[in-house]
């Protein structure tokens, strides 16, 4: 059975698979040496339910790695458990997470994670640093569930009309929020650096440099995001006209690091080089914002 819709744009679209939309997306694995890999493929690809199944008695090591792995994925849970089979199920409804609530959320916590992670080199607070690299899991967790979500309203044209997203669309988002965990990854740079030195002290100077520059990529990587879900082409370019600031401010902070204890010269300048990268991937945000479509 075929099902016709009109799409927003006037557009008249037949459905062949309106039967079979209701019938659950199955996988099923053998226990290996990439078995995480593997299950994490099939979330992404939209399975709801994935058998992890062995001829003789699975393993505890296995067990571990399965429980491990579904605990990264939003979702998915462990229904059925024997000795040869394991059932995760994936229990979310994908019309309820709309991509840019989504992309917000993870943004919201990188946000965080980049206020703290600068407040621990500051401070030379080492638990604050800890907590920065433990908020990254969750990051990760929204970042694999967008990617779902996206892959989904790809292969799901009425979905894509009910949460008014074009399949276009979901390259874009696909792609803003690789950036975003991107800057996820570098606050976890910074909060390592200040974990492995232990006790940083830095000059009155540095911090002051350190602080001007924290708030030029902090506004940055804002104006991008927001530019991004506005389609804002004017804040998007002022993105893009802060590089002379960031490229003075960096190089400043290269002198000033000449004045710590050299020991300490290059963990300095990997916290200035991190700061640096999240402009560049807030850069490539920006970038994103096109003119829409007449």
């Amino acid at each position: 059975m075929l099902a016709l819709n009109e799409t927003s744009d006037g557009k008249l679209l037949l459905d062949a698979r309106h039967e079979a939309e209701s019938s659950p997306k199955v996988a099923v694995l053998k226990p290996g040496a990439h078995l995480s890999r593997e299950i994490i493929g099939k979330y992404l690809l939209g399975f709801d339910i994935i058998q992890v199944e062995a001829k003789d008695r699975i393993s505890f090591e296995v067990r571990d790695t399965v429980k491990k792995t579904v605990s990264r994925l939003i979702g998915l849970e462990i229904v059925e458990e024997n000795y040869s089979r394991i059932v995760i199920q994936c229990l979310l409804e994908v019309s309820g997470f709309p991509p840019e609530k989504n992309l917000r959320r993870g943004y919201a916590i990188v946000t965080g994670m980049h206020r703290d992670g600068i407040g621990a080199v500051i401070n030379n607070d080492v638990h604050l640093a800890k907590s920065v690299v433990a908020r990254d899991d969750e990051v990760n967790r929204l970042y694999f569930l967008l990617v779902r979500i996206l892959r989904t309203i790809i292969q799901n044209p009425s979905l894509s009309e009910k949460l008014n997203v074009r399949p276009i669309d979901c390259l874009d988002y696909r792609l803003a929020a690789s950036l975003v965990e991107a800057i996820g990854d570098e606050c976890v740079n910074i909060a390592n650096t200040v974990i492995e030195i232990g006790n940083l002290k830095l000059t009155k100077d540095l911090k002051k440099l350190l602080m001007e520059f924290h708030a030029i990529c902090f506004q940055a990587h804002e104006n991008a995001l927001k530019a991004f879900l506005s389609n804002d082409i004017e804040l998007a370019e002022k993105v893009r006209d802060t590089r002379e600031k960031i490229e003075k401010t960096f190089t400043e902070i290269g002198k000033a690091a000449k004045e710590q204890s050299f020991d300490f010269v290059p963990q300095i300048l990997a916290l200035a080089s991190s700061l640096k990268q999240i402009y560049e991937h807030s850069v490539d945000v920006a970038d994103l914002v096109m003119p829409k479509e007449v």
